[in-house]
């Protein structure tokens, strides 16, 4: 793989923050020709430096205003239960991340919800039979402070 340079990084933050820009436009604020930048954004997409392009939605005009994170401890720390919680929980819609933690506990998954009452369903309906589940703690988020994480590569 490529070693990323200083231009590189300046392209990908420019992209973090506007993955809609034209390509005329990436190589005007970073000062190279349309084909050079060009070519290097095309090789950090073929490195797998940009894992894809979205939009970011507001969850709050789509009906979506509950954020919870949950702390997952798991009855065995095995690798098989490992395994089978972690392809049991990608079938979850509702869960936005989940991580595997070094601590406390196993897993730290963010969700998102309607409401509380949404939220207890998939408690229930979801989560608690999902293999190997033991333990649960919920943290419901009053205020969102900071979402759009880019990554500080400058």
């Amino acid at each position: 793989m490529h070693q990323i340079d200083k231009i590189d990084r300046r392209i990908l933050n420019i992209l973090q923050a506007d993955g809609r820009i034209t390509n005329l436009e990436l190589a005007d604020r970073i000062g190279l020709s349309p084909t050079a930048t060009s070519e290097r954004l095309r090789r950090l997409l073929k490195e797998g430096y940009v894992s894809g392009f979205g939009a970011r939605l507001d969850p709050q005009k789509l009906g979506f205003g509950l954020l919870v994170f949950i702390e997952v401890m798991l009855d065995k720390t095995t690798p098989d239960v490992f395994d089978q919680f972690a392809t049991a929980i990608k079938q979850a819609p509702a869960v936005l991340e989940c991580h595997m933690v070094a601590g406390g506990f196993d897993y730290l998954v963010k969700t998102r919800f309607e409401d509380m009452a949404a939220y207890r369903n998939f408690l229930g309906q979801v989560l608690w039979t999902l293999p190997g589940v033991k333990e649960t703690r919920t943290y419901a988020v009053m205020e969102e402070i900071k979402n759009d994480g880019p990554l500080p590569l400058v």
